[in-house]
């Protein structure tokens, strides 16, 4: 089995970190392979930078020669997950999604912390559109940029401690689900912490999609997803209009 894992920025560092994260729970035999979008932004924290980013994307994906099994978009918020699962025939699995999901089978309302404020209403919005807010006890932001999050993981552990405790405390949180594609290998460190449950993204994108393969289901085509209409594309990236 053959999983893209897309990164929504163009941060190399956090592709091989998400990647990295991404084998180490996949199952034996399950071959992960990490991409970097051609264009966009480095990193991914408002609405013009998503929008970018799900252009990129599936330009990537669709650039992609070999075979492959499933596709895992690695990043939190709103990224036009949608549009993959209209282009693809292969399970597309949001971390978003994955990791909201997840914390539904550990208990009755998980909270998300995330990266900046600006961010909190994307992911909302996101949670509401997949149908998984409503056991959502809060989305917080631990005040730090995605790069910020890479340059010093020791920070921006005790920043996501911090509101990780808050939700649990004020928010009555029971599962915690870190909300950034950048955070991904911290959720050891933060559930010693917290004393719950805490839910990496990319970790349980990973599961999900070896399951859909497994069991050989796939997104249906009959309505929503249908795929797209042939018709000319002008302009760019070229591959859309084939």
């Amino acid at each position: 089995m053959r999983i893209l894992i897309v990164n929504v920025n163009t941060t190399e560092a956090i592709t091989e970190a998400i990647a990295e994260q991404a084998r180490s729970v996949a199952a034996p035999g399950t071959e992960i392979v990490g991409l970097t979008p051609y264009f966009g932004a480095e990193s991914v924290e408002g609405n013009f930078e998503s929008y970018l980013a799900a252009i990129a994307v599936m330009d990537r994906v669709l650039s992609y020669d070999q075979p492959y099994d499933a596709v895992i978009q690695a990043g939190y918020g709103e990224h036009g997950r949608e549009g993959l699962q209209e282009l693809l025939d292969v399970p597309v699995v949001d971390i978003t999604d994955a990791a909201a999901s997840t914390a539904m089978y550990l208990g009755h309302a998980y909270s998300v912390v995330t990266s900046l404020d600006r961010t909190v209403p994307l992911i909302e919005d996101r949670l509401k559109l997949s149908g998984l807010y409503e056991r959502c006890a809060s989305v917080r932001a631990s005040g730090l940029a995605v790069l910020e999050l890479e340059a010093d993981p020791q920070r921006a552990v005790a920043a996501i401690v911090e509101q990780a405790e808050r939700a649990v405390r004020d928010d009555k949180a029971e599962v915690i689900c870190l909300g950034c594609g950048g955070m991904a290998g911290l959720d050891e460190q933060i559930r010693q912490r917290t004393g719950v449950p805490v839910v990496d993204g990319v970790s349980a994108a990973v599961t999900i999609a070896e399951s859909l393969v497994r069991l050989g289901l796939s997104t249906s085509k009959v309505r929503t997803y249908a795929t797209p209409r042939p018709k000319k594309v002008i302009g760019w990236p070229p591959r859309f209009g084939r």
